[in-house]
């Protein structure tokens, strides 16, 4: 039985053999395709019948790409792997480019990665206009390992390599061709015979016949060439500080320009196979699967069903959230109603998605006539007249239980039987909102994380009423507009804030215990947060911060602390950003510059609370202020799973990354906690329970997988009682 990725060798009359890489969807390079690349390679040379050859992908696909499944089983040792150098030097090198017959490579649909690398191994590309190329690798903790590292400043000069490389940027097929990457652009349907023609061209000497490994044309001077690559090491250690492998990656590049291409290679492939093995590799592979799982989900999308096309949206709301979600709606075409309560808030509403969609123009993401499609999906109402054929509904109003019943009430009335009716609600109970209402299996949160155009991040909340077909249209939903949805379940702050909600507790604790705000900023943000607490809740404005934590003290006493810090200074108008003054000053563009004036505001805190600093917590170091910021969360975290709210715990790690901004290279916040080991976390909850109070107690999934040694990551056999 054949392999499921193969290559096929096609020999036409004309003498052009034609080698199609096979392994759907995406044709990726399996060690199986690998293999047989070589061996249709090889064959392709034996015989006498072929004078050139043309490398393709199946289906209007080149190849996305390394088959990036296999790196799991390499890096747990259960795959063996080609030995160093097996990929990039025997294959590609000494035998597509070091071929005694000349090859083009026919490019459409994707050429990433290792897809990349094969083309350049050839003779010539041919593409068509919307193929994608690029190498993506770092997105993955690792570089270019076939080649790639050296073939493409030699194809596009090394600037445009450096930035397509460390930014992960791809480029379409008509600047692939501008910048000499690609050698001719034509239609899908000429593709593969203006590719054979042209194998056949070089091989009669009518075109040249070029080894890009060994062109020098469009690479710099070398002094030049230093300069370029000292201020790129710069840029990557101001942009990833705590990242090693852009850094490698610019050393591995370097070493080609210095010391010859063979050379180059083979520092490729050493530092490509010690960087898969990396922690940052593993954790960003993770995150990789992690993400495409969010959308499996038991009791919804294993019972066959299909999504049900929603064809218009209500939002109900023009403030920050709602003309936040329209734009995200509109800019994947969906009509919206936008619902307000007077003509003053609907025109600040549109305004608001105008501004949003403006910006966009401004930063050429977006053509003015695209700019004019969009505002044209939106109509404003100031009731619910034209509610009578939405599909899905969003509730993004402000947080007052009996407004949100009221709403709820009217839309049952106003809405048809089969519409969605969902709410952006971060903290209330849904079965609170819809008490009022005979319409609870249609029901759901669609929680989405300010700015909501911007953020990635969709959480669906589903109750023990919600049917599964809801559950099945929003994440279809989710998926349209662009949104990584995680299905949770019904408690105070869902997944992500109920997770987070010691991150900000925790920090004003310290604080309070003597511990300088801003260095709890700085060491969160050295670890890689976008943003420490403080400068956190800056952003979110005290007002929401102080209304979310009297909902945390409701439902979870024992283990929220009651500072007086954010009301004391809200007294003094100073509530966050909105007001130029919270933790810090804000002058000119957002600029947040320490406020020394706050040290009064801590002070009457401390008083209040009638306690005095610890000058142990004055002197730890950023590694122990980071720990006792994240602990109390991954406990949180533990809680959350335990009861069943989120459904595994890859589900928390991308809505750690995706909804807080947890640094992605470290795997997300459960990936990171067995990274560090149970039994660390619960030592040192456990002594700081003893010395703090209750706020620390780990809960007792921590304690238990803490004493039996297992992972917190490792499935748990309890019933997901609350989805």
């Amino acid at each position: 039985m054949a392999a499921k990725g193969r290559t096929e060798l096609d020999v036409g009359a004309d003498g052009v053999a034609v080698i199609t890489i096979y392994n759907p969807p995406v044709n990726s390079l399996s060690i199986d395709v690998l293999h047989s690349l070589k061996e249709s390679y090889e064959e392709a040379l034996r015989r006498n019948d072929v004078k050139a050859i043309v490398v393709t992908g199946k289906g209007g696909k080149f190849s996305g790409g390394f088959d990036i499944s296999s790196f799991g089983g390499v890096q747990g040792g259960q795959t063996m792997q080609p030995k160093v150098g097996y990929i990039a030097i025997d294959i590609l090198t000494d035998t597509v480019e070091a071929a005694t017959k000349p090859s083009v490579a026919a490019i459409d649909g994707l050429a990433l990665g290792g897809g990349l690398e094969v083309a350049m191994a050839c003779h010539a590309r041919i593409a068509t206009p919307t193929a994608q190329l690029g190498l993506p690798e770092l997105q993955l903790g690792i570089i270019p390992g076939f080649g790639g590292t050296q073939r493409l400043p030699r194809l596009v000069g090394l600037t445009k390599s450096l930035e397509m490389m460390l930014l992960s940027k791809p480029i379409k097929g008509g600047e692939a061709h501008q910048l000499g990457l690609v050698d001719a652009l034509v239609s899908p349907n000429d593709l593969v015979n203006t590719a054979r023609q042209w194998a056949l061209d070089i091989y009669e000497c009518r075109r040249p016949w070029i080894k890009s490994l060994y062109k020098t044309d469009k690479l710099e001077p070398l002094g030049e060439a230093r300069e370029i690559l000292k201020f790129a090491r710069a840029q990557a250690q101001k942009q990833a500080a705590n990242l090693h492998h852009p850094l490698v990656c610019i050393d591995v590049i370097e070493e080609g320009i210095v010391a010859g291409p063979r050379a180059g290679l083979w520092k490729e492939a050493t530092s490509f196979q010690e960087l898969l093995f990396s922690d940052t590799c593993k954790s960003l592979v993770h995150v990789f699967f992690s993400q495409r799982a969010t959308s499996k989900i038991p009791g919804a999308t294993d019972l066959g069903l299909m999504p049900r096309k929603i064809t218009k949206v209500a939002i109900l709301g023009g403030g920050l959230m709602g003309s936040g979600i329209a734009t995200a709606m509109v800019l994947s075409n969906y009509p919206v109603l936008l619902k307000e309560v007077n003509e003053k808030f609907l025109t600040a509403g549109i305004n608001r998605i105008q501004a949003n969609l403006q910006s966009r123009v401004r930063k050429g993401k977006m053509t003015d006539e695209r700019y004019e499609k969009a505002m044209s999906l939106v109509t404003g109402v100031l009731d619910y007249e034209r509610f009578k054929d939405v599909d899905l509904v969003i509730e993004a109003v402000i947080e007052n239980v009996k407004l949100k019943q009221q709403i709820f009430s009217d839309l049952e009335k106003y809405c048809p039987s089969h519409c969605i009716l969902a709410t952006n609600t971060s903290t209330i109970d849904l079965n609170l909102i819809g008490e009022k209402t005979k319409a609870q299996d249609r029901i759901a949160g669609a929680h989405f994380f300010s700015p909501a155009h911007v953020m990635p991040l969709l959480e669906i909340v589903r109750t023990q009423h919600t049917s599964p077909q809801v559950v099945v249209d929003l994440l279809d939903v989710g998926k349209k507009i662009k949104k990584t949805p995680i299905v949770v379940g019904n408690c105070t702050g869902f997944a992500v804030n109920r997770m987070f909600f010691p991150y900000t507790q925790s920090a004003l604790f310290y604080v309070d215990l003597g511990m300088d705000v801003y260095k709890i900023d700085r060491a969160c943000t050295k670890f890689g947060m976008p943003m420490g607490p403080f400068r956190l809740a800056d952003l979110v404005g005290f007002g929401v911060a102080v209304a979310t934590g009297m909902q945390y003290l409701e439902n979870f006493p024992e283990r929220v602390y009651k500072s007086m810090l954010l009301p004391l200074m809200m007294e003094d108008n100073r509530a966050g950003e909105a007001t130029q003054k919270g933790f810090y000053k804000y002058e000119g563009k957002r600029k947040a510059t320490p406020d020394p004036e706050i040290m009064k505001y801590i002070e009457k805190s401390r008083s209040m609370a009638g306690v005095t600093p610890d000058p142990e917590l004055m002197k730890l170091s950023e590694k122990d202020i980071v720990e006792m910021v994240f602990f109390p969360v991954i406990n949180e975290a533990c809680r959350v799973l335990d009861e069943g709210i989120a459904v595994k715990a890859s589900d928390l790690d991308i809505a750690s990354i995706f909804g807080m901004g947890f640094p992605p290279y470290r795997g997300g916040v459960m990936h990171w906690a067995d990274s560090i080991g149970a039994k660390y976390i619960h030592g040192k909850l456990e002594e700081w329970t003893k010395r703090y109070g209750g706020f620390f107690k780990p809960c007792s999934y921590l304690a238990e997988r803490a004493a039996k040694g297992i992972p917190l990551s490792a499935p748990t056999k309890k019933v997901q009682a609350r989805l």
